[in-house]
């Protein structure tokens, strides 16, 4: 028993040597990490903002005239251009009332020229006494209300020759034509203003945001204060990202901010205007926008993977003054670019890790592996080159 005793002490004391040299060994071993040194640079002001495409003009097209819908003449969803027949409206009374009115016009002319057929025949008579100078103010007068019932009928021919163009409905505006709302054989008036379709315009493209005042608010204050370089006349790019994840490939410009705001939702609304020659931006749909506003100034951004978040903020490791890893606490602003923009907790010169975050716990020794890289080679010393070999 006393054998099995001595040889198990034996054994636990060699373990323990063991672990204990280990731990020493660990505790004395550099850890190898890489860093980046902290200083202050420029970087985009990126705002994310959801938006929501809509076209760049619509125009509803409505009936003109009463009558029967005989026809649709284009192909549901797909692009007209300005004048094209997209229906045709029964043209046969105003065919006929137009007819009627061609009629009259025939007529009154006919009663114009004899009128003034009489004054060129009485002119000359009154001239030498032969008529009384009230017949031929008669005649004059007769003649005048004759040319003038022309006129008259001329106009009304003009708007019934209107009117019977208008069976022929035309598009108002190039774009995409809509599904139609009647259909051949429908009554459709012209008091009511019956609607048939709608065409939109989306090449160009318009996506519409709304931004809160209160940013808006901070953004000019940025601008006053120099934190933000943004000038009246720069053009302000976005970028979109599509319903399913990938990006637009074309960039737009903002081309309108409102100068009020929303009483009821508190925001300010913006515009940006997109090129769409392939009409992969659909009207209605929603989207990401991501709207590049000018430069931030003098800030500190650091890349992402050197950041634990954690709820109350991030914190981040950094290579203290003795060579050790040291936990600093930041406070995060917005990741742009796969960059976290630090508002405190560091300051140019810090030294910030980048790899082998798992390893390392607060007080380890590391080893700045690329140190060497981020100075210029010493050139080669042939002597010790020497006595190397």
């Amino acid at each position: 028993m006393s054998f099995y005793r001595t040889l198990l002490l034996l054994v636990l004391g060699l373990v323990t040597a063991a672990c204990g040299s280990q731990e020493t060994a660990q505790q004395g071993q550099a850890v190898p990490v890489r860093t980046i040194t902290v200083s202050a640079t420029n970087i985009d002001n990126v705002i994310e903002l959801p938006g929501r495409v809509q076209p760049v003009r619509v125009a509803e097209v409505r009936a003109r005239v009463t009558g029967i819908v005989q026809q649709r003449t284009y192909e549901e969803g797909t692009d007209v251009s300005e004048g094209q027949a997209l229906f045709r409206i029964d043209p046969a009374e105003l065919r006929a009332s137009y007819a009627q009115i061609k009629a009259s016009l025939d007529r009154a002319r006919a009663t114009a020229a004899n009128a003034n057929a009489v004054v060129t025949r009485y002119r000359p008579l009154v001239a030498e006494n032969a008529i009384s100078g009230q017949e031929f103010d008669a005649a004059q007068a007769a003649a005048r209300e004759a040319n003038a019932n022309v006129a008259q009928i001329q106009a009304q021919l003009r708007a019934a020759s209107l009117q019977l163009g208008y069976t022929t409905v035309r598009a108002p505006i190039a774009g995409r034509a809509g599904r139609a709302v009647v259909t051949e054989g429908a009554l459709v008036s012209q008091p009511e203003g019956t609607l048939m379709t709608r065409v939109e315009q989306i090449s160009p493209i318009y996506v519409s945001f709304s931004q809160s005042a209160m940013e808006v608010l901070q953004i000019r204050r940025a601008i006053t204060s120099g934190e933000l370089d943004l000038q009246p006349g720069d053009a302000v790019e976005v970028r979109l990202t599509l319903p399913d994840g990938s990006e637009y490939g074309t960039p737009g410009l903002i081309e309108f901010l409102d100068f009020s705001v929303d009483e009821a939702t508190g925001t300010v609304q913006l515009r940006a205007e997109f090129p769409n020659p392939e009409g992969l931006l659909l009207s209605g749909e929603f989207v990401k926008a991501r709207i590049f506003a000018g430069k931030l100034t003098n800030i500190i951004a650091i890349p992402q993977l050197a950041v634990t978040v954690a709820d109350d903020g991030g914190t981040v490791m950094i290579v203290d003054k003795d060579g050790k890893a040291a936990v600093r606490p930041v406070k995060l602003g917005e990741l742009v670019d796969e960059k976290w923009v630090i508002k405190s907790g560091l300051k140019p010169g810090d030294r910030v890790i980048v790899s082998n975050l798992q390893k390392l716990q607060p007080g380890m020794p590391v080893q700045i592996a690329n140190a060497a890289t981020a100075r210029k080679p010493a050139a080669a010393d042939p002597k010790a080159t020497a006595k190397a070999d």
